[in-house]
């Protein structure tokens, strides 16, 4: 059975919302609280968690630390992944520096093709040449961020591909094709941009697809 993309994202919120619930000593927890706070239907909360097995009881609810480690094992957060950065321009070198991964991803990797860059330390390593990766990779990186320019993306999803690369969020503003056994997340602002610029000027739009 495949899982839509929405669901799981709609997964990671009602973990956040768990993790705010437990922090306030709140035990117990509701499809109806957790949509409410989740701005959805308690119908979908429940529809969610189906896909993954039974959580709640009737006329109980979740118990909230036991439906918070089960979200977190199916989301794969109960373990460490490695992360490589592909494109150490500006955006490559400010994710070097972000503090926001926590304890689940870490960098391992810097990678770029401009010979100048090489050698030179970001984040807590140096960055490397591209043709570095087949030795780095395997058992250590099973996630890249790809930060390269368009009409690089393609080249580099074919190495990181090769090198046995799993799954690449892609800050590239092009479709990558790549084999159905990696995954591909994509990151677009300017689309996340001339969206918000829809339904600015389409606010009753905006009102529906929420509905």
């Amino acid at each position: 059975m495949k899982v839509p993309s929405a669901a799981i994202s709609r997964l990671i919120t009602y973990l956040r919302i768990l993790e705010e619930l437990e922090a306030k000593g709140i035990h117990r927890t509701s499809s109806e609280q957790l949509a409410e706070e989740a701005q959805v239907t308690a119908f979908q909360v429940r529809k969610d968690l189906s896909y993954f097995g039974s959580y709640g009881t009737r006329g109980v609810g979740y118990t909230v630390p036991v439906l918070k480690r089960e979200l977190r094992h199916i989301l794969g957060l109960n373990r460490r992944w490695g992360l490589a950065i592909v494109g150490m321009g500006r955006l490559g070198s400010a994710l070097a520096d972000y503090p926001g991964f926590g304890e689940t991803f870490e960098l391992r990797g810097f990678f770029d093709v401009d010979p100048e860059k090489i050698g030179k330390p970001v984040g807590r390593g140096v960055i490397e040449p591209m043709e570095a990766l087949p030795q780095r990779v395997p058992g250590r990186i099973e996630i890249a961020l790809l930060t390269v320019p368009r009409e690089a993306a393609q080249e580099a999803a074919d190495q990181l591909v090769r090198a046995g690369i799993k799954g690449i969020l892609n800050f590239a503003p092009v479709v990558l094709e790549v084999p159905k056994e990696v995954a591909v997340e994509n990151v677009d602002f300017l689309a996340g941009l001339t969206r918000l610029a829809f339904f600015i000027l389409n606010p009753k739009w905006g009102e529906e697809m929420v509905g």
